[in-house]
């Protein structure tokens, strides 16, 4: 059985995620909360990429649950055929509107049982809502951050739900609200699943994954010897900073 962390290697773990990147936030591009809800709704079995290539032409014609209702679901299917399972999220979209309008005049609820109730919705869409819409310490569980979680052994569980729990408990409250975004990216570009960067992660050291890719000596050594270097803006973060 692995050693688990102690509080300060936890400490440790995300101070260095955090200095490398100060200002975490999603790469969904979005508006407001409505268009944010629906870009991650849109991103189940999706890239990010790939969902921020069809939502401005749709968030331009509809960035509201009544713009979206009328827009209607035909025109939203073509909008979106381009991301996976289209046909299923254009249905959801319609639907999750239409409650909006009707349910909560026309306003993202800053619930997590109202958004779970909403179509296409589950815990990790209403985890994702809560903290980037809304500011809520939540961290929801991908399959990145699953991966990590468990891989690192910074809260391994079985399931989505176990390593929210254990992330919960054992990350500082300082960095609650970031944790989703560092650990989510940390296993986008670096702890991938089927080559883990060991060479160039900041947490290598820490990290319990038995098999890296770096002999652990040099990892540790490079970890001492060096400030973590921040990691690579991905293309699309820089083209939305530059719109700014």
């Amino acid at each position: 059985m692995r050693r688990r962390f102690s509080k300060r290697e936890v400490a440790e773990f995300y101070r260095r995620l955090s200095a490398s990147r100060p200002i975490p936030q999603t790469e969904l591009e979005f508006i407001n909360p409505f268009t944010l809800l629906v870009a991650v709704v849109l991103s189940a079995q999706a890239t990010d990429v790939g969902v921020n290539k069809a939502t401005p032409a749709l968030f331009a014609l509809a960035d509201t649950p009544a713009k979206m209702l009328a827009l209607g679901e035909a025109r939203i299917t073509e909008l979106i055929r381009t991301i996976g399972l289209f046909r299923t999220k254009a249905r959801n979209i319609v639907a999750l509107s239409r409650m909006l309008v009707e349910q909560h005049g026309g306003v993202v609820p800053r619930d997590r049982e109202a958004l779970e109730r909403l179509p296409g919705v589950g815990r990790k869409t209403a985890n994702v809502v809560l903290n980037v819409a809304f500011g809520e310490p939540t961290i929801a569980v991908d399959t990145h951050i699953f991966r990590v979680a468990n891989r690192t052994g910074l809260a391994p569980g079985k399931t989505p739900l176990a390593v929210e729990v254990g992330l919960e408990a054992v990350t500082p409250a300082r960095y609650k609200h970031g944790a989703h975004h560092w650990l989510i990216l940390h296993g986008r570009y670096v702890c991938k699943a089927r080559k883990p960067e060991c060479p160039v992660c900041l947490v290598a050291d820490l990290c319990r994954y038995g098999a890296k890719t770096e002999p652990a000596e040099m990892i540790a050594a490079r970890a001492a010897a060096a400030t973590p270097a921040p990691l690579v803006e991905p293309e699309v973060s820089r083209r939305r900073a530059r719109r700014k």
